[in-house]
């Protein structure tokens, strides 16, 4: 049982207990727990085995314990909390696009999830998004999660690629001893939302005590939920064009905003120009079916504007069709075993297979405006009413707008399956020198399933209804009559009969394959030689990685013949070969005021088949002015190569929502006017709703560039002697990620087009089609380039105290973040131009977490709350060109509290009882908590759940 490196890996456990122990149940940082200065121990963020804990970059420890002992479903929605972690992709949104359904990936400072790598002890764990790196929390074994370890800042020449904004690092237990069972279950109080969890684990020595062998089961899963399904979420909210609003322009034809909300909030409001029994506008007028299939005017009630905005009237609500929370479920199996070969070479293996099944049920397909169906006057369903407005108008055919809920909501499930193995040795090569080799195989599977999937050509033809010389109601097609073809109705709601269903959705599958292989060697020397204020530490290593990924789409949805995106087929790999150092050089100690002064300093050359040649390196300084106050700093160059997506994706189809720059009530500048009439766009053309969505194409690049960043990090440790048992840790740090791959997006494209003041700027003119007609956005091309950047700073800080006090043992934490700064530039060449997002909702300017664990004997007792600061609904930078364009423009400071309760028994029982968001507080404003700007808020309101585990 790694008996070589098994007194590293012991003293390892032993550093990360101890700080668990001293700021439960919570978040605790590691190296504030004191060791012998004989001790050298590995820490995240260095390869040098080091004396202590002492960390050289920042680094924020959570307990795996604390991690599993909640009421969430997975780790990944309990790390999502951490202020230095962005929502981008919970369970609770992720499902927002095409095949990223259960996915929960880790976004450091929100600057990407692409940009944080993941490791599991130290290494690479294989994708879990085609074409991407990013890694799969629920592909990680929580029954033997020891911590998890957060480095804030570039840190690439210790790691590698992708690790642009820091390292989130899954530390694992080494020897698995005894039998643990662990059982929970939990449900919502106003909602049908429930989860359930199980843990198995069980490990033992071999051997005499030379090996160690251990598996794990985790089986768990949760009910869906839709937003209709509680009370605050069910309410159709629409933002609508305010009446009382009256900006225009003044007699100079410059623009004037009078400070009265452009829009305002109503409520029992939506759109009124769809509906799910059809509906259509003749002569001004709106009309609806009833359930008979007979026509009557629609009721509009309140209307708003141009836009087809109404409230208390017949209106589509959206809401229905949103889920808040998807189904999910994961069974995940593990195996390790280690084994000392000799007193100082242990060998060790591992292995998993994870299957994960999430889904996605979205809208319904639908027809408005240019794919409006089109009725012939002859439709054998055509009611009589129907038919008398037509003749009245002379027409012989009418398109009417449609949202087909009766043709079963579209609905997608994502089946995932990873497999890892990992096999290697470490050990010493002498007193001095240690090392580590091993070899990574890792594969993940994604099936993909879009039910309900529209083909638009049997549609078309199953509406196309005639009756035939027997009188019966027919398909006008003979051929697709032939082939099967059922006529339905579309007059009413639930007007489509099950024959014309089955006739034109069909079942989609889709797959992907994802495959890493990496073999890495590595030696360390923490005394190579000695100085006068010390040793220095060394380590050198190699590494090859290869990386591959396809995707294979639905051969028949991939020819556009069906309402899913038409996506197509993807391919690529690339391997990288890398050499790497570090040093650690103790420049000063035992001087007035300093008691240490270390440098380090780390170096990493890669070669990728792709961009070629690139460099990473690190530096730091750590001064311990004694054995109360520590100084650190760092400064370092990350990279991270394009991803396989990014540069062989193929042009896929996609939508885009828009406002058209050139409608007239969008020409807020002359400089528009101009240019929209220099490509063609008549002065006087005027659209119902300049925002629209347009369909685009988007697609890689295999002339990319790799992503450079460049971070700092300056900050303090402070333990007082006079404190017992209190800790202190302020950081700043700095992050700039230059030449970022982004794409154009469609409306920055469109914009840059009509807003130059030398003319219309082709470069992005190009990229817009135009239907020549009618002068409407037809398509919109964007592939990925280095064009962007991205900025953000800001303050960490955690304060730590423990005391006994009513008889037990208190351990409070406190960790919070304030944000300076987070911009975006869609053009780094345009360094003015920026989006400030810093207190903008998802990148809130304070955040903090505060944890009280108290225990009495058996009993334990934990609270925990969680603050989010007031943020913006627009940044400042659209506010200085529409400083009023809402009712609602900001979300109020949130709080959430969690409570919970144990006994542990003698006989190795323990029991506990929590409720998450114990005061149910409800979500800010009208939002669902399903974007990633709104994930962070709790949208399953007040949670029960108990746990029983079991240890022998």
């Amino acid at each position: 049982m790694s008996v070589s490196l098994s007194k590293v890996n012991s003293l390892r456990l032993s550093v990360v207990a101890a700080a668990v122990a001293a700021a439960s149940p919570q978040w605790v940082v590691a190296e504030e727990s004191p060791q012998a200065a004989t001790e050298r121990i590995q820490v995240t963020g260095s390869r040098i085995l080091r004396e202590g804990a002492i960390a050289p970059s920042p680094v924020t420890v959570i307990s795996g314990r604390d991690l599993v002992e909640t009421g969430a479903m997975n780790i990944g929605e309990v790390l999502k909390e951490l202020p230095s972690l962005a929502a981008t992709y919970s369970l609770a949104n992720a499902g927002r696009f095409i095949g990223t359904a259960g996915l929960s990936l880790l976004d450091l400072r929100g600057m990407g999830a692409s940009r944080t790598l993941v490791l599991v002890d130290g290494r690479r764990h294989v994708a879990s998004s085609a074409g991407s790196a990013a890694v799969d929390t629920n592909s990680i074994p929580t029954a033997w999660l020891d911590s998890v370890e957060i480095i804030t800042g570039g840190a690439s020449a210790v790691y590698g690629a992708d690790a642009v904004t820091g390292v989130v690092n899954f530390k694992l237990k080494k020897d698995i001893q005894g039998f643990d069972l662990v059982l929970s279950r939990g449900f919502a109080q106003d909602n049908p939302y429930d989860n359930h969890k199980a843990l198995l684990s069980f490990g033992t020595d071999f051997a005499a005590g030379r090996g160690n062998f251990a598996v794990a089961a985790e089986f768990s899963g949760q009910e869906g939920m839709n937003a209709t399904d509680r009370r605050q979420t069910r309410t159709s909210y629409m933002a609508v064009a305010n009446p009382a609003d009256r900006d225009g322009r003044d007699s100079n034809g410059v623009f004037i905003h009078d400070g009265i909300p452009d829009r305002i909030t109503v409520a029992n409001a939506g759109w009124y120009d769809s509906s799910t029994a059809g509906n259509f506008k003749l002569n001004g007028d709106w009309y609806i079916f009833n359930q008979d299939g007979s026509v009557r005017l629609q009721e509009l009630g309140t209307t708003y504007g141009n836009i087809e905005h109404c409230s208390n009237c017949e209106f589509l609500d959206l809401r229905q069709y949103q889920d808040l929370q998807p189904s999910f479920n994961r069974q995940n199996l593990n195996m390790k075993a280690n084994f000392d070969l000799t007193d100082s070479i242990n060998l060790f293996a591992e292995g998993k297979y994870v299957r994960s099944k999430g889904s996605n049920e979205g809208q319904p397909s639908f027809f408005e405006y240019g794919s409006a169906i089109r009725i012939m006057r002859d439709n054998a369903y055509l009611d009589d009413s129907m038919a008398a407005l037509m003749d009245a108008n002379n027409l012989d055919s009418i398109r009417i707008h449609r949202f087909q809920k009766d043709a079963g909501r579209r609905f997608e499930q994502n089946t995932r399956t990873t497999s890892r193995f990992v096999a290697g040795a470490q050990g010493e090569l002498s007193a001095d020198w240690g090392f580590e080799a091993y070899v990574t195989h890792g594969e993940t599977k994604l099936e993909q399933v879009n039910y309900n999937n529209l083909i638009r050509t049997n549609f078309a033809q199953s509406v196309d209804a005639v009756v035939d010389a027997n009188g019966r109601i027919v398909c006008r097609d003979a051929t697709a009559r032939a082939n099967g073809c059922a006529p339905t109705s579309l007059f009413g709601d639930n007007a489509i009969n099950d024959a014309a269903r089955n006739w034109f959705n069909t079942t989609s599958y889709s797959h992907s394959t994802i495959r890493q292989q990496v073999a890495n060697a590595s030696v360390n020397n923490s005394g190579l030689f000695e100085l006068p204020a010390g040793m220095v530490g060394f380590s050198a290593g190699v590494e090859y990685r290869k990386e591959e990924s396809e995707s294979v789409p639905d051969r028949f949805a991939a020819t556009g013949a069906t309402f899913l995106n038409s996506l197509q087929y993807m391919r690529g790999e690339f391997d990288v070969k890398e050499a790497f150092t570090e040093v650690s050089v103790p420049l000063l100690s035992d001087l007035p005021l300093i008691q240490d002064l270390v440098f380090d300093a780390a170096v990493r050359y890669a070669n990728y088949s792709t961009i070629g040649d690139a460099t990473s390196w690190k530096t730091g300084l750590d001064w311990s002015l004694n054995g109360e106050f520590r100084i650190r700093a760092t400064y370092s160059e990350a990279l991270r190569a394009p991803n396989i997506s990014e540069l062989f994706g193929p042009q896929n189809q996609t939508f885009f929502r828009v406002t058209d720059p050139c409608a007239t009530t969008e020409r807020q500048s002359q400089t528009r006017v101009n240019n929209c009439a220099a490509i063609g766009i008549a002065p006087d053309f005027q659209l119902n709703n300049p925002a629209a969505t347009v369909e685009g194409l988007s697609g890689g690049n295999p002339d990319l560039r790799a992503e450079k960043s460049d971070s700092y990090t300056v900050g303090f440790v402070y333990q007082p002697d006079f404190i017992r048992g209190f800790s202190m840790t302020v950081d700043y740090w700095s992050i700039e990620i230059n030449d970022a791959i982004a794409s154009i997006s469609a409306q920055n494209i469109l914009n840059r087009c009509v807003d130059s003041a030398s003319g219309p700027n082709m470069q992005f003119c190009n990229l817009v089609q135009r239907n020549p007609q009618t002068q409407t956005l037809r398509l919109i091309t964007s592939v990925v380039q280095n064009v962007a950047a991205q900025t953000a700073s800001g303050i960490d800080f955690e304060f730590g105290y423990d005391f006994d006090a009513l008889g037990g043992r208190f351990n409070t934490k406190l960790i919070g973040t304030w944000l300076e700064s987070r911009k975006t530039y869609s053009f780094q060449n345009f360094p003015n131009e920026y989006i400030e997002n810093a207190g903008v909702a998802g990148d809130a300017t304070w955040q903090a977490n505060l944890s009280v664990n108290y225990r009495y004997d058996a009993w334990t007792a934990g609270f925990k709350t969680r603050y989010i600061d007031a943020v913006s609904l627009f940044t400042s930078q659209s506010l200085a060109l529409n400083p009023d364009p809402s009712d609602i423009m900001s979300y109020g400071s949130y709080f959430v509290t969690d409570i919970r309760l144990g006994y542990d028994f003698a006989s190795g029982v323990k029991l506990a009882f929590g409720v998450d968001n114990l005061f149910n507080r409800d979500l800010p404003g009208v939002a669902l908590g399903t974007t990633a700007e709104t994930g962070l808020y709790n949208n399953i309101g007040r949670f029960f759940y108990t746990s029983f585990s079991y240890a022998f």
